[in-house]
């Protein structure tokens, strides 16, 4: 998906468009007052108050078409400087737009751009002509709190993109037509994956049975890979005492993304936004030897952090998620083995479930921030320059980002481009010098001399719900046979005559820890094939009178028009063959 706001040409080509966008609106409804019109990754929107209009989705073809007469006209677009005083007196019936101008500086050079009948304020640059804004496409409108606050008044915003030619236009289109499909909300409503409720709460999803189905296949699968790597799983509470992230130095640079603090029983607890100052704690429930480490704590753990709700989405964004978290307690000598094993621990993962479109990204602290950052520059610079040389050593190419640290260290992040979207982070190892001494957390070394361990924090799925989003999104909502819901689905084609058969059948499936459903609906078998393929269940089987006669089964996979006959030991064979090697 092309970046809008990212692409110089089109970045002003959209920001021209978003005054054509206001000047159509202004045509066709006089008492519009305009905020601010400004260009973003998908392409460019306008914040209006229309009174008491409230804007629908059905709206968007009369401004269009007003566009449409507006860029044919052809007028070209000047830009005046005006005075602060000019300024006022000429926006001196729009409240918004003098609301900007009053919080510039008194000898700020304020410029506007006049197209035909219509002016804005605007610092530019803009195209020449209206003209060059044609090939435009309105998509969206909603509601939008003035200045982004909710105390303010709501007003309509208006979504569009604009490109330099009708066929990169109809390939965006087209693009987003189909990430609209691929899009997990959708998916995970068609598919009854999960659910949402505003009176449950904004931001806090529930799995329905198929979306635990793969939740927990996600969990046993990456359970066990780490107990192959001498992981130790625990089980620690979703909330604790605020003296616990006192300590920890959350309290102090992570407060704004933690929920309030509650009084209970004259003691004052706060919902976990990470686990790493649990694992502090088990780690200092007894005392260690150097020959201890490295100590290998994982978790797959609920954590909460306040979203705010305008960034809320489906359960990539989300206000409970689970983490599939652990802490390495090392030696500094052991920091490179242990990080190298964390990155190939991804690497594996990635390829067996085929995650290509990704790369290493090594976030640092901003040396002048001297609040977000713990402070302590020689640690940080010991923890950055440990990074780097291992990095460099086990030859991982990496771009480096800027004021990208946790507050408490340098991390590694793997940024994958999903299908759907911009790029995010997935993966992430964190090296940690700093909550160890915070807690006071020791060892006991060769020498008999008490040493502080390193921490590395990482999560390889990240959060289980914002990796089931991307893998949804990703596949299309074709998961593979291992992690589907429903890997077979079995139809009898009469259930007069075959549905004992494919009771049986069924139960044979079920007996080899298969997933399968019996689809004996009183429905015509295409019906029933049809919907086996829009709820994307790897395996349809039909049973008919041949099926029932040969002791065989005829099955179709996803996406294949084939239809094959085998025995069932040879059926099943094949399917727990897929499951176990993880075909994708």
């Amino acid at each position: 998906m092309i970046n809008i706001k990212e692409d110089e040409k089109l970045n002003v080509l959209n920001h021209s468009c978003a005054h054509v966008l206001a000047q159509a609106v202004s045509h066709l409804y006089p008492e519009a007052k305009f905020w601010v019109g400004p260009v973003i990754e998908e392409g460019f929107y306008y914040d209006i108050d229309l009174g008491d209009v409230t804007l629908t989705e059905e709206d968007l073809p009369a401004i269009e078409r007003e566009m449409k007469k507006i860029a044919k006209d052809g007028k070209r677009i000047v830009r005046h400087e005006l005075t602060k005083e000019s300024a006022l007196e000429q926006f001196k019936n729009d409240p918004y737009k003098l609301d900007l101008i009053n919080r510039m500086d008194g000898d700020t050079t304020i410029s506007c751009y006049t197209q035909g009948d219509f002016t804005d304020l605007c610092r530019g640059p803009h195209v020449d002509s209206v003209r060059e804004c044609k090939n435009f496409k309105l998509l969206k409108v909603s509601g939008a709190y003035w200045k982004g606050d909710k105390n303010n008044k709501v007003l309509q915003r208006i979504y569009g993109v604009c490109f330099d030619t009708q066929e990169r236009l109809e390939e965006h289109l087209k693009m987003l037509e189909e990430a609209k499909e691929r899009d997990h909300r959708k998916l995970g409503k068609d598919l009854e994956i999960f659910m949402t409720s505003d009176l449950v709460g904004k931001g806090l999803p529930m799995y329905l049975p198929n979306g635990y189905i793969i939740w927990e296949e996600l969990e046993n699968y990456i359970k066990g890979k780490e107990r192959k790597l001498g992981y130790e799983h625990v089980l620690t509470p979703p909330l604790g005492n605020v003296e616990l992230y006192k300590t920890s130095g959350h309290w102090e640079h992570y407060q704004e993304n933690m929920f309030p603090k509650m009084e209970v029983d004259g003691e004052e607890f706060v919902l976990r936004p990470m686990n790493c100052p649990h694992h502090m704690m088990i780690y200092a429930n007894k005392i260690h030897s150097y020959r201890d480490l490295p100590i290998r704590i994982g978790e797959i753990a609920r954590d909460c952090r306040y979203e705010a709700s305008g960034a809320l989405k489906g359960i990539e964004r989300v206000r409970t998620f689970c983490q599939n978290d652990a802490h390495l307690f090392v030696t500094p000598e052991q920091i490179e083995s242990e990080f190298t094993l964390v990155v190939n621990l991804i690497l594996e993962v990635y390829q067996e479930l085929g995650i290509k479109d990704y790369r290493f990204e090594l976030s640092l602290r901003d040396p002048e921030d001297k609040v977000k950052y713990y402070p302590d520059d020689e640690m940080w610079n010991h923890a950055e320059d440990t990074l780097r040389k291992v990095l460099n050593h086990i030859g991982i190419p990496y771009t480096e980002k800027i004021g990208e640290a946790a507050f408490y260290g340098p991390k590694l992040d793997v940024q994958v481009r999903p299908a759907v979207g911009n790029e995010y982070t997935l993966s992430t190892c964190q090296l940690d010098f700093c909550l160890p001494m915070r807690f006071d957390l020791t060892y006991v070394d060769k020498d008999g001399s008490k040493k502080t361990p390193v921490v590395l924090h990482r999560a390889i799925f990240g959060s289980l719900d914002r990796f089931i989003a991307y893998y949804l999104e990703e596949r299309k909502g074709l998961l593979p046979l291992w992690l589907s819901p429903v890997g077979v689905n079995v139809i009898p084609v009469n259930n007069e005559y075959h549905l004992e058969y494919a009771k049986s059948l069924v139960n044979q499936l079920l007996d080899e820890q298969i997933r399968v459903k019996l689809d004996d609906r009183d429905e015509k078998v295409g019906y029933k094939m049809r919907e086996s393929v829009m709820q994307k269940h790897n395996y349809a089987v039909i049973i008919g009178n041949k099926e029932v006669e040969e002791n065989t089964v005829s099955y179709r996979k996803w996406g294949e028009e084939e239809t094959i006959t085998v025995s069932i030991d040879e059926f099943i064979n094949k399917i727990k063959e897929e499951i176990k090697t993880k075909k994708k």
